[in-house]
């Protein structure tokens, strides 16, 4: 059965994850929501996401792994009253603080367990035990199509949700993703140039190979990157994460920007002296920009605004270097502005500069 519900970012369902709390809250809307997507998509990260966000406890119930006392609880004698009560379990919350009850790989629950998470989906409770108004309920799942472990949702479960089908966007990952979950530059450079690789879960299928690109796999590679110094193994582990041909292409690019990238040596030199220390090529140049949202600090800022102010000024025929400043300004506006550092914009000469000439350009 297909699901005909809109496809969207994993940034655009955390909007509308966080649009349907804001509802809950107000008593206007309680409802089970339903992410569905490939594996390594996303779903779970930005559930977690949404549980920072909104300063909420998350309680992750993998279905595939309990069975429905584990929901229900274990019984016991109530020799006073004579009959059974029931002990609760913990994994389900019994707070009045905000909670999210995140039910992964719903898809994948065996069947004897899907009456009672019925109950939770769209009743908020199992037996006589009803959830506090103050959890959320999120549940995700692959799909059949997917080469995952799954069963065909019914519409007895399917009607209990509100549904999202989760997909992978470049442009979304780098801007929101990448930046917040630092991701290593070399790792969003790389995929800036080739977003065709971000996912390639149908390719993979479709030829038969066990191994895929996905977003998850590519958070992986960034923390080989920046935990295994031996260029050797490092290339074996990065192969065993996303397949040996894209990881061929991407030691290529990691060995480039390895070479040419010195974000920390450009934030503590002198603004005259920089010049030489920027990267000749498109991926290191794209890599600096990267690395610069999530290395600078509030004390460096400064510095960075100049670093990017700077970039359309530099001698690189055919290169879109102003792009790529915008597209870093960008990111450093986005974390300044998180961090609450937006006030040194207001008084950088560098910006004030940078954004005087774009508007001499008529880009703005």
């Amino acid at each position: 059965m297909a699901i005909n519900a809109h496809r969207v970012s994993a940034g655009e369902a955390l909007r509308v994850l966080k649009a349907g709390w804001a509802q809950q809250k107000r008593g206007h809307l309680t409802t089970s929501w339903m992410l569905h997507g490939r594996p390594g998509v996303g779903k779970t990260e930005l559930v977690q996401e949404l549980a920072s966000d909104i300063g909420a406890e998350l309680y992750d119930l993998r279905l595939t792994t309990i069975e429905p006392q584990d929901l229900r609880g274990l019984p016991f004698y109530d020799h006073d009253n004579k009959k059974t009560v029931w002990f609760p379990p913990e994994d389900l919350p019994d707070t009045s603080e905000p909670a999210i009850l995140f039910l992964d790989e719903l898809t994948a629950a065996s069947q004897q367990l899907q009456p009672t998470v019925y109950g939770l989906l769209q009743e908020r409770r199992v037996g006589r035990r009803t959830l506090p108004a103050s959890v959320f309920i999120v549940a995700a799942g692959n799909s059949v199509e997917d080469g995952a472990v799954a069963y065909e949702m019914g519409t007895a479960l399917s009607d209990r949700m509100v549904h999202m089908i989760v997909q992978a966007d470049p442009e979304d990952w780098l801007k929101n993703y990448a930046p917040r979950a630092s991701i290593h530059p070399t790792v969003a450079a790389f995929l800036r140039s080739r977003p065709d690789l971000l996912d390639t879960t149908e390719t993979s299928l479709r030829r038969g190979d066990a191994i895929a690109c996905t977003p998850r796999s590519w958070t992986r590679v960034s923390a080989i990157l920046a935990s295994e110094a031996d260029r050797d193994a490092r290339n074996v582990m990065i192969a065993g994460t996303i397949g040996a041909a894209a990881a061929a292409e991407f030691a290529l690019v990691v060995d480039d920007i390895a070479s040419s990238v010195q974000v920390h040596a450009m934030l503590t030199t002198m603004r005259a002296k920089r010049a030489e220390l920027y990267p000749e090529n498109l991926h290191g140049l794209t890599a600096l920009v990267f690395a610069l949202a999530s290395a600078t600090t509030q004390d460096t800022l400064p510095a960075a605004i100049e670093i990017l102010a700077d970039l359309p000024m530099l001698d690189r025929p055919g290169l879109p270097v102003s792009e790529l400043a915008a597209f870093g300004f960008e990111l450093l506006i986005s974390r300044a502005m998180e961090e609450g550092w937006h006030q040194v914009f207001a008084t950088s000469a560098a910006y004030a500069e940078y954004s005087e000439s774009r508007v001499q350009a008529g880009l703005v």
